[in-house]
């Protein structure tokens, strides 16, 4: 610890030689700390204001898988990844003064120790002397007070011998405040005075720094007032508002003054340190929100092409479900008619012929030749037709003897009766009509032979 702690002890007793104020030492001191790790919280401001652009899509995929925590988590991860962005990088750097406050505590409380290089048998000495207890949180402060009265440094030098060549009167007064003293709420105990009223303000005023500081690095973290912030950022910025303010209030009402002077001076410095990044950055961030929207624009052209190809292919896989439905209901229609079956002859969807195709073709002894309905009928009224037209000539040809006959009777009684001719036989005409005339008569004999044919048993069954 003691190798750590003296380059920090050699640091605070350089500044306190050369400006004589323990106060203004102490001041400076915070000013080199902040100086020293400036590009470090450079670097870290850089980090923060990359989170801030990163929190329109943390919202995106905290809408999007904010009921699934591990994917939600998951796709973060992915994001920080991407954009290549530590989310501690901007936290880590803003707890270094945390760590520089630790180191400067143990040198304030034990001035003997790290500013004078006393050793510790040599410290015990000091207390037998100036008759202070070598116990407690800050007794190395009481005797460094009391070296201060006249003629006890001589004294304690010359008790020590060598081991006291480091002791020097060290003075905590800074503007009418001594340092030394650990401010308290009631201020007014042991009367009223600049040096109470000093000690009681000191804690509060770091307070007010830290919000300020606070506020100041919010602003300079979003750099754009449209920026939004992510719910989780949201919630750690409100809870370091509220804790860090608490801590500097704490810290300044248990611990000397002159650790509430460097929390003072350390928070003003980072005031000053803020809109310095603010200012240094103000390129890379619009740099980067040029790049972020030309990345998001992008990922939007990439994800609208997704979507139209997905689209294409569920129509393509739609169109093929289709024809397969069609080809396995094709080929569950020819399963079911058959090979052999000719569709056209068997009629289907004519309700004419619906029963029919229930019986047995054979049921008769054998296939009946099909005739089409239409031709017979046709065929038996041209056979009728030929009746009458038959029936007609005949009655002509009857006619005609009977005048011939009564002509020949007038004659006869007017004249000498001349030998009987006997009319020819005029049946040549009907001889040249006898083959069409028997293929009707024929065709109209197969006709009423198919309409008397008896019924089937089937047929009396289902009474037709």
């Amino acid at each position: 610890m003691g190798i750590i702690l003296k380059p920090f002890a050699w640091l605070l007793l350089f500044f306190y030689n050369f400006f004589s104020s323990y106060g203004i030492a102490l001041i400076l001191f915070a000013l080199v700390v902040k100086l020293i790790l400036f590009p470090l919280s450079l670097k870290g401001k850089k980090s923060m204001i990359k989170m801030n652009l990163l929190s329109g899509k943390m919202q995106q995929l905290q809408k999007q898988y904010g009921k699934d925590r591990e994917r939600y988590q998951m796709e973060v991860q992915k994001l920080y990844e991407r954009e290549k962005v530590n989310p501690m990088g901007g936290c880590l750097w803003s707890f270094l003064p945390l760590f520089i406050l630790i180191p400067l505590y143990y040198i304030i409380r034990e001035p003997l120790t790290y500013l004078m290089d006393v050793p510790k048998d040599a410290i015990a000495k000091i207390a037998e002397i100036t008759g202070i207890a070598n116990t407690g949180a800050y007794p190395q402060i009481a005797m460094a007070e009391a070296l201060n009265k006249d003629g006890m440094l001589a004294q304690v030098q010359a008790a020590l011998g060598d081991a006291g060549n480091g002791l020097f009167n060290l003075d905590f007064h800074f503007l009418g405040i001594n340092l030394a003293d650990i401010p308290q709420w009631n201020f007014w105990a042991n009367g009223l005075s600049w040096e109470s009223i000093g000690l009681f303000l000191l804690p509060l005023v770091s307070v007010v720094m830290s919000l300020l500081s606070m506020q100041i690095s919010l602003k300079t973290n979003q750099m754009s007032r449209n920026q939004a912030q992510d719910e989780a950022t949201a919630k750690t910025n409100r809870t370091m508002m509220i804790m860090m303010p608490l801590m500097s209030l704490w810290i300044g009402f248990t611990v000397p003054a002159g650790l509430s002077i460097y929390w003072i001076a350390q928070y003003f410095f980072s005031i000053f340190q803020e809109l310095i990044c603010g200012k240094l950055l103000k390129k890379d961030y619009e740099a980067a929100q040029a790049a972020a929207a030309q990345r998001e624009l992008e990922e939007k052209e990439e994800e609208k092409r997704r979507k139209e190809e997905a689209r294409l292919e569920r129509q393509r896989r739609l169109e093929e479900e289709k024809k397969n439905r069609g080809k396995k209901k094709a080929a569950k229609k020819d399963e079911d008619a058959g090979p052999t079956i000719n569709k056209d002859d068997s009629r289907i969807g004519i309700r004419a012929y619906a029963r029919g195709r229930a019986y047995d073709p054979n049921r008769f002894g054998g296939v009946t030749p099909y005739a089409d309905p239409s031709d017979l009928i046709a065929a038996q009224k041209a056979a009728e037709d030929e009746k009458i037209r038959s029936k007609n000539k005949k009655n002509k040809k009857k006619e005609q003897p009977e005048d011939k006959q009564a002509a020949t009777e007038t004659a006869q009684n007017v004249q000498q009766p001349a030998p009987e001719i006997p009319a020819p036989e005029q049946e040549q005409p009907q001889s040249e009509a006898a083959p069409e005339t028997a293929e009707v008569t024929e065709a109209v004999e197969t006709v009423e032979e198919v309409q008397e044919q008896p019924q089937d048993e089937d047929d009396k069954k289902e009474g037709v």
